[in-house]
């Protein structure tokens, strides 16, 4: 079946399910976007799936972050958690390529991102791997700040590099949790103000530096010692105390 049927589709069926329409720019992003080309397995299908080791969204929890976003054309946009790229490009879709900055600590989803966005036609948007809750301050300031991850309170890293005026997107909580629009507001206890609070979501929590789930442990003696084990040479008393003579220690 045609690709562009298969989006209209999907953003009708999603439409149905939410309590209010979604803007009509975010709309037609979400219809011009080819979800297939960053997930292989049913990319128009209304549910959350698993790829490259990371959770992508469902295409109505993408079209109700992108909706509370609120973005328009030329907006400086920072995205947490870049997953698979898909956000991204709809958010691309409606500010322009070059407005897009995304981070995320992995550095397999990162690559996945890159590709799949240059796949789709947004290869000028930029994905880093970057610590989410320290953000990406060369690009500072954002209009616009979206985290895919949940968090108690955004970090105040982020709250930094809006621009004046500028609204932070965040799934509040733990477990079952709440879209919340912010901006930066010093007097508040949290170092934000509420603006608008829209419907629920259940995401993962935001990580930070040594608590991602992939990569090279970040013990040196722990990561070398797998890697020399697997080469078939294992010394008794570890690789990296192999070459001292102990009796001239003694």
């Amino acid at each position: 079946m045609d690709p562009a049927v298969l989006r209209d589709d999907m953003v009708e069926g999603l439409e149905y399910g939410l309590d209010e329409p979604l803007d009509p720019e975010v709309s037609w992003a979400m219809r011009t976007v080819p979800r297939h080309e960053f997930l292989d397995e049913a990319p128009y299908e209304n549910r959350p799936t698993e790829a490259y080791g990371t959770r992508v969204l469902a295409p109505k929890t993408a079209a109700q972050f992108v909706d509370a976003l609120a973005a328009a054309e030329g907006d400086d946009v920072l995205v947490v958690g870049s997953g698979i790229g898909y956000t991204v490009a709809v958010i691309a879709e409606i500010v322009g390529d070059r407005h897009v900055h995304a981070v995320d600590i992995d550095r397999r989803v990162v690559s996945a991102a890159r590709s799949n966005l240059e796949s789709a036609g947004y290869g000028d948007a930029l994905v880093d791997r970057r610590d989410g809750t320290e953000g990406l301050p060369e690009y500072a300031p954002y209009d616009r700040i979206l985290l895919e991850a949940a968090v108690v309170r955004p970090p105040t890293a982020l709250l930094d590099q809006l621009a004046p005026e500028g609204t932070i997107v965040f799934p509040r909580g733990m477990g079952s949790q709440q879209i919340v629009v912010g901006e930066r507001n010093r007097s508040e206890p949290d170092g934000y103000r509420i603006l608008e609070e829209y419907g629920l979501v259940q995401l993962g929590p935001l990580l930070a530096k040594g608590e991602r789930h992939t990569g090279p442990a970040r013990n040196r003696t722990v990561r070398e010692d797998a890697e020399f084990q697997s080469q078939g040479y294992f010394a008794r008393s570890g690789w990296e105390y192999d070459w001292v003579d102990w009796e001239d220690q003694l």
